[in-house]
């Protein structure tokens, strides 16, 4: 059974004990994307959620872009604006794309540019990510991490309720 190596620390992105590796541009997470925010919705606030970056860059081309793309939105408070607006265009994701993105939430396509992604100012969070995803034994997306175990059943919704609230009670006793 995997167990996530990475801690989750306040450089984590965190939206209320479930952390997902994932990837903007792999189709599979875009599918769970909406059944993550369904499961969030039925926990209202009892629930953890950490997203870390794991870009599968040999096979998704704009993975590590859309990637370093949140983080530089993070820095100005927009992480889960971005996030969600990279998921949700995902079917168009590319450069043009994600600076569009980028404009809609203030972010100029010059600042975007020329901050995180001709210097890859932003590169190293995402691959602290990545090789957190890989001490954790994550090899593809997306990956879940209930409590710290890895979650190596279906990521449908009455899934993923279901193993949350086994955990859970795992870890209270009950």
């Amino acid at each position: 059974m995997a167990t996530l190596k990475a801690p989750i620390t306040r450089n984590d992105h965190i939206r209320g004990t479930v952390v997902e590796y994932g990837d903007y541009e792999c189709l599979h997470c875009g599918l769970a994307y909406p059944i993550v925010n369904q499961v969030l919705l039925s926990f209202s606030g009892r629930v953890q959620f950490v997203y870390r970056h794991f870009p599968l860059t040999e096979i998704h081309p704009h993975a590590e872009i859309a990637a370093e793309s949140a983080e530089f939105a993070s820095a100005a408070g927009l992480f889960w604006d971005m996030h969600d607006a990279l998921f949700e265009n995902q079917s168009r994701l590319s450069v043009t794309t994600i600076f569009l993105i980028g404009e809609e939430l203030g972010l100029p396509e010059t600042a975007l540019r020329g901050m995180p992604l001709e210097t890859g100012q932003y590169r190293n969070n995402v691959h602290g990510d990545f090789m957190g995803g890989i001490r954790s034994g994550v090899n593809g997306t997306p990956a879940f991490f209930i409590n710290g175990v890895r979650n190596d059943g279906p990521y449908d919704y009455a899934s993923l309720v279901a193993r949350i609230q086994m955990r859970s009670a795992a870890a209270t006793g009950t």
